[in-house]
């Protein structure tokens, strides 16, 4: 049996505010694997982003563990942690998270400076993620010459510059409209299977799940069976 690319167990997050606990995750099994596009819905404060950040281990479950090829997070280091982020993991942000000095070509490349990738690589690289989101003709362009769901395709080409094993995206659709949001989603589930790396996206748009691999809906912390 093929292991999971990621596999969830348990999982429960409680936050305390005052004399309040809060449990923002709880009793979560997930498995997510490569070449599958995997949509999370849930209503606002349903506990999409705390998922997500659990799995990124971006933060630390109170039980159950999160496994990343096999290994428990919860027993590897911070410095551990962001590398696995850095060289395994890519991210998509509602906000497309640009840098608005730099093209899109140069936003695209900056995991690659960062990482270490040598010029050439880097290059070619580059050419092909922007080539795949369909934005070979724009590379030039620096953000705010962008429309809205190029903005949102340069941050997947992002996100898919260096690799990943596995790409989270937290709401990826909420600043576009319909057409635009079902094509971002569209392009995602395609690249899951040509790049063959297992890819997240939560959100609160229903419309967005029917297109996804598997769909899974949260709701008050848990999935709903």
């Amino acid at each position: 049996m093929t292991t999971p690319l990621v596999s969830v167990s348990k999982l429960e997050r409680i936050f305390t505010l005052g004399s309040e606990r809060i449990r923002a995750v709880h009793d979560v099994d997930l498995e997510i694997n490569t070449g599958q596009l995997l949509v999370i819905t849930g209503r606002s404060g349903s506990g999409k982003t705390t998922l997500l950040n659990l799995v990124a281990g971006l933060d630390r479950p109170t039980s159950g563990t999160v496994c990343f090829q096999g290994e428990d997070l919860s027993k590897v280091s911070e410095g551990e942690l962001t590398d696995l982020r850095r060289y395994h993991i890519g991210f998509i942000f509602q906000s497309f998270g640009l840098l608005p000095l730099l093209s899109a070509y140069e936003n695209v490349e900056m995991p690659l400076r960062i990482g270490g990738w040598d010029r050439t690589e880097r290059h070619r690289r580059t050419e092909f993620c922007l080539e795949m989101v369909g934005l070979a003709g724009r590379a030039r362009h620096r953000p705010y010459e962008l429309s809205g769901g190029e903005l949102q395709r340069v941050a997947i080409a992002r996100a898919l510059a260096h690799r990943p094993s596995l790409i989270l995206a937290d709401e990826p659709t909420a600043e576009l409209d319909l057409a635009r949001g079902e094509a971002i989603v569209a392009l995602l589930k395609r690249i899951a299977v040509d790049e063959n790396v297992g890819i997240v996206v939560v959100t609160h748009d229903l419309a967005m799940a029917q297109i996804a691999d598997v769909t899974r809906d949260l709701s008050d912390g848990a999935f709903v069976a």
